[in-house]
């Protein structure tokens, strides 16, 4: 995949907030820019306040972290920076470095598709200060909106019961590229396939669509507007049935559905897209089915999103096939993930990793220090819980358990020999070359949709959703634990 560069022909190592370029040039005068550091990206709570997360967007990261540096043009925009004082902000041999710099970091993160939860690792970053610091900002921007919509399109998809859902959302999206980002994630999520024609070119994803409101409107009469559009595809006709009136629309349908019969080919459906879905998708149905054609599928539209197709479906309205658009691509009911990257670790003068913990009167804004991984325990192919634990201490064969970082007093027992596991954190750079090779869409789709499957139901509640079991295992709770009370004990003196 090369979406940046088909999309922006160059450099996006500018593509970061102002504060990531002033801290690495603080890196670079203190003499710490090659120091080695280990930064981790997660987020704090689920979005749509579900009980599950589908992580995307790893595959433009890995992009993005292949292209990374600083071009001719790049190095001289940032020369023509000024400080208050009129003279230059950055001294020219910072700029000769960043110039120079080639992308060392050695990345381990989350396959696309993986469920994950909050405060597990998304992805680690391990390499020179400067490298981390500057890949902050485009990380989140990739992995913050992908994972959101991915995780929007799944509750969508799990709302429809199996049933096709169609993401159309590009006229309403966030722009170019949040639409293409857009229309992938989607498809991670569980869609079937977008109206977006450049998402079906660049990643594979099928197209699909047939005609709008203004395509009736320019024939003299509704019927005269669908003979004309089976005409121009006999095989694949879906009739948008309530231009004028939605009942009359679906007579008109019937009519070029039974001409077309009678050339050997078949009416694929009608689409309603305002009014009262569930009483016209059933009044259609019946009309449909009297007709003889209990085959043709009815397409609902208009603003859908996983809570009124739930309810759709409680009144029992007869659609097959669910278009979703504004309220997919935009995540209208919570515009952002909120995922944040955070300092763990750093090598000290002896060589050694020194945790990092940043404290906070929230205890939801405390990090989890060291170098740590992700295990996710099974039984019977159901998820059962997660464990967050330090890659360098021995974990018990015996018995784990398991804290929740937010209510030490949320517990669980963990006995490995009774489960399978996968650690979650996978190789995707080692000191800045590539060792994952990235699946096909396809292949993150079905993994997003056994990881769905994987999950109890209680889980994927659309309301007051079961909380999933995830915690630190019992040494990195110890090791938090401590390192808070002596950050307080720091703070506490330094106020005296």
């Amino acid at each position: 995949m090369k979406i940046t560069k088909d999309l922006y022909q160059g450099s996006l190592a500018l593509l970061t907030d102002f504060y990531q370029l002033t801290m690495a040039y603080a890196y670079w005068k203190s003499g710490k820019a090659e120091q080695e550091a280990v930064f981790n990206l997660f987020f704090r709570k689920h979005p749509f306040q579900g009980g599950f997360t589908v992580a995307a967007g790893l595959d433009y990261a890995i992009d993005y972290c292949k292209n990374f540096k600083f071009e001719k043009e790049d190095i001289q925009y940032l020369a023509g920076m000024k400080a208050k004082d009129g003279k230059v902000l950055f001294d020219a041999a910072f700029l000769d470095y960043l110039e120079k710099m080639k992308f060392s970091c050695t990345i381990d993160a989350v396959e696309e598709g993986t469920v994950v939860f909050p405060n597990s690792p998304m992805i680690r970053v391990k390499g020179p200060l400067i490298q981390c610091q500057l890949l902050e900002t485009p990380l989140l921007n990739i992995f913050n909106f992908q994972t959101l919509i991915a995780t929007k399109a799944a509750r969508i998809n799990l709302a429809a019961k199996g049933e096709p859902v169609l993401e159309f959302g590009l006229r309403r999206a966030q722009g170019i590229d949040g639409a293409l980002a857009a229309s992938r994630a989607s498809y991670i999520g569980g869609c079937s396939s977008t109206s977006n024609v450049m998402a079906g070119k660049l990643f594979g994803i099928p197209v699909s669509g047939t005609h709008a409101h203004s395509w009736i409107m320019s024939f003299e009469s509704e019927l005269d507007a669908f003979e004309a559009y089976a005409d121009a595809f006999p095989d694949q006709c879906i009739f948008l049935v309530d231009t004028y009136d939605t009942l009359n629309g679906v007579k008109n349908a019937i009519k070029v559905g039974k001409a077309l019969r009678a050339k050997g080919k078949e009416m694929m459906g009608i689409r309603i897209d305002s009014g009262d879905l569930a009483y016209f998708s059933n009044k259609a149905r019946e009309m449909l089915d009297e007709s003889g054609f209990p085959d043709t599928k009815i397409v609902g539209s208009n603003d859908l999103d996983e809570h009124i197709i739930t309810s759709l479906k409680g009144q029992e309205a007869s659609i097959n096939v669910w278009g979703v658009g504004t309220k997919l691509v935009t995540a209208f009911d919570q515009p952002a993930l909120g995922a944040v990257y955070k300092l763990s670790a750093i090598r000290s003068d002896d060589g050694e990793f020194v945790p990092k913990i940043k404290i906070s009167q929230q205890s939801l804004k405390i990090n989890v220090p060291g170098i740590h991984n992700v295990k996710r325990y099974f039984s019977k192919g159901k998820a059962v819980a997660d464990m967050i634990y330090l890659e360098d201490q021995e974990i018990n064969p015996k018995g784990i358990i398991i804290i929740d970082p937010m209510d030490n007093t949320r517990r669980k027992r963990i006995m490995p020999y009774f489960y399978q596991e996968e650690i979650l954190l996978k190789p995707i750079f080692n000191k800045g070359k590539q060792v994952y090779k990235s699946p096909s869409l396809e292949s993150i789709r079905k993994r997003a949709t056994n990881q769905l499957d994987s999950l109890d139901k209680t889980h994927k509640r659309m309301v007051n959703p079961h909380l999933y079991p995830i915690g630190l295992e019992e040494n990195l709770h110890q090791l938090r634990t401590e390192l808070v009370l002596k950050a307080q004990q720091i703070e506490s003196n330094d106020a005296k």
